[in-house]
Parts: structure tokens; sequence; C-alpha cells
């Protein structure tokens, strides 16, 4: 873990950027008159667990869900 001031950070960052790249450095800790105010680290792509299905047969819709959408529909002034 490697800190450096503000100035340094904009003067160098492609640098910076090539070190994160590499493993050089882990993750960088910009400071701000020596006091740590952001943290500069190579970005985790790694996928996410899939969220769509998650609640899946933990809730059930009644059988007539759908029994005012013609009425809701006109409401909008769209045709069903």
């Amino acid at each position: 873990m490697k800190q450096i001031n503000i100035h340094e950070a904009k003067t160098d960052f492609s640098e910076l950027i090539r070190m994160l790249e590499s493993g050089r450095e882990e993750k960088i800790i910009i400071a701000r008159y020596g006091k740590p105010v952001a943290e500069l680290k190579k970005y985790d792509d790694a996928v996410c667990s899939k969220r769509i299905g998650a609640a899946k047969g933990r809730r059930l819709a009644p059988d007539d869900i759908n029994k005012y959408d013609d009425e809701v529909a006109a409401l909008f002034g769209v045709e069903s």
C-alpha cells in the first residue's frame, strides 16, 4: 500500500494505474495534507450472482391479479 498526495496523484495518474494493473501495488491511498481522503484500487470485475428470480416461490400472487387491467389501462388512456 502506497500513500501519495493529491498533486502527485494528478501528475502521475497513468503510472499509478500501471502499478495497480501490474500488481506492484494493491491499493494507493491519496492524501490531502497527509490525511488520507481516497483509495485507488484495481477494479474487481468478479461476476455477481443473479438477482432475477431470487424471491421465486416466496410470494404468491392471487389468481385474479390481472382482474382490473382493462380499467387501469382506461384510466391512462391506453387501449388493451
